[in-house]
């Protein structure tokens, strides 16, 4: 039987071999990985278990704070900021838990791009096509899952950057619900909407990791029965320009839930959703608080930022403060009304990215055509983020190239979903 040791040193060693444009990692952290590879080792030898990632193989986004380091967030101004007196509660509680933090992943410069293209320290194409993207902002997360280098990893989601590196990378990506799982330690874009979730190979895996981060205490995740589920489909806006092999597979993946005795209704959301849309109209909530969050660096030079993101940061530089307060009140009411439209529903089901991964080269050649690309793959995340739902990613396979089924459940439903989300696995996998 292979030691976590033999494992931990396999991933090494396929790291060590790349070259250095393959930046799926920003930092690895050989010394400690093998130190608690090796404790795990010694703890599985005398019977004893942490729990249910005792031993397993962790990647953290490159914006939680990791004690005496800088975190850098994607980017190269915060380079000379003071380094972190803590590990984020996150980062304490996986160690407390047993696992095997291997190093920092990649990610969108201060995680405020769908995409996953990155000017300061590369690209990492995604873990079916390296000359695709990896999709944002979880960019290193989702391909180091994807591609085996991780078991598990950790990312952010403000409007999809869990979910959509997961869909492009053909895992499990889990967004709970904001605030369940604390957010210090981790360098902000939306106070709002930022939320911390675990990318996987299995729901089970995302369950676990979810207690933990959490700070509750992991148990068995009982898979919800599929006879009578009641999915609801929001289709309308979110599902226009939908790539057809990825509209093609979703539709095949919901007649086999149906089959399996699922209840499949069309629901109506679009008044809400434009409700949303013209309230931020003039500039997105994640744009005016990424702005609050970045007022000390918007005079800074800026061959420093990545042109693509600093552009939608000032987008939100002039809003009003009235203004941001009548938006979160007004925002808070569409809250209430989402949730009691979703009440007869037990998840929403719809494709997790419009599209399969893009070619790298055409989006970073060409402005507009990013522009276009990030407000399509964030489309069928964003909404969840803005009325405080929680959903995961789940792999349609098959594919010629990865893509996602998303389910979607009420604020506060978050280990429901996952045990829905447990149900509906083996159905997606034929």
């Amino acid at each position: 039987m292979n030691t976590i040791r033999d494992r931990l040193e396999a991933i090494l060693s396929r790291l060590d071999s790349r070259s250095n444009e393959e930046r799926v990692y920003t930092r690895l952290y050989l010394h400690e990985a093998r130190a608690a590879a090796d404790a795990a080792d010694a703890r599985r030898r005398e019977g004893i278990s942490l729990g249910p990632l005792d031993g397993r193989i962790v990647s953290i986004k490159d914006l939680f704070d990791v004690a005496g380091e800088t975190t850098l967030a994607g980017s190269v101004i915060l380079r000379d900021a003071p380094a972190a007196t803590a590990d984020a509660p996150i980062v304490a509680r996986l160690r407390r838990a047993g696992a095997i933090i291997i190093g920092k992943t990649n990610m969108s410069e201060f995680a405020f791009s769908g995409v996953g293209i990155n000017p300061h320290y590369g690209t990492p194409g995604c873990a079916a096509d390296s000359s695709r993207i990896p999709g944002g902002s979880s960019s290193g997360a989702g391909v180091s899952v994807g591609e085996g280098t991780a078991e598990i990893a950790i990312g952010t989601d403000t409007g999809g950057s869990v979910r959509i590196p997961a869909s492009l990378n053909g895992c499990v990506g889990f967004k709970p619900t904001t605030l369940r799982v604390p957010t210090q330690g981790a360098y902000p874009l939306s106070y709002a909407l930022d939320s911390i979730g675990p990318l996987a190979t299995s729901v089970a895996d995302c369950a676990a990791t979810d207690a933990i981060m959490a700070g509750e205490e992991p148990a068995p995740l009982t898979a919800m029965p599929l006879a009578g589920l009641r999915i609801g489909v929001p289709r309308g806006r979110l599902f226009t320009l939908t790539e057809e092999m990825v509209a093609v597979a979703f539709e095949e993946k919901l007649a086999l839930l149906e089959r399996a005795g699922a209840r499949i209704v069309d629901v109506d959301i679009e008044d809400l959703l434009e409700a949303m849309g013209d309230l931020m109209a003039e500039a997105p909530l994640v744009a005016i608080e990424a702005a609050a969050v970045h007022a000390d660096h918007l005079d800074f030079d800026e061959k420093l930022f990545d042109p693509l993101v600093i552009t939608r940061i000032r987008m939100g530089a002039n809003y009003r403060a009235a203004g941001y307060i009548r938006l979160m009140r007004a925002r808070a009411a569409l809250i209430a009304q989402m949730h009691e439209r979703l009440a007869p529903h037990d998840t929403l089901a719809l494709p997790a990215t419009a599209t399969s991964a893009l070619p790298i080269a055409d989006l970073e050649a060409d402005f507009d055509r990013y522009m276009k690309a990030n407000i399509l793959m964030l489309r069928n995340t964003t909404w969840g983020n803005q009325f405080d739902l929680t959903g995961i990613s789940m792999p349609m396979p098959g594919l010629v190239r990865p893509a996602g089924m998303q389910f979607v459940a009420r604020n506060g439903e978050d280990r429901r979903l996952l045990a829905i989300a447990a149900g509906i696995e083996p159905v997606l996998a034929g």
